[in-house]
């Protein structure tokens, strides 16, 4: 989304999750045991490190 790289992960959830989610059950419901950048992953496919990357204000801007 950010990088135009396309990344996979292999995570812990079973097919029946996977459907719960796809039928609209809030990601946080449908994967409690995953990790908050795991569910970020699920939802927009940004890897924790291309959101800290991309995120982050360049290195001569102090954050806001």
């Amino acid at each position: 989304m950010l990088t135009g790289i396309e990344h996979t992960l292999e995570l812990p959830i079973t097919p029946e999750q996977m459907l719960a989610y796809e039928q609209g059950t809030l990601v946080q419901d449908a994967f409690p045991h995953l990790r908050p950048a795991d569910r970020e992953f699920i939802l927009t496919g940004v890897t924790a490190e291309e959101w800290a990357e991309g995120m982050s204000p360049p290195q001569d801007e102090p954050p806001a």
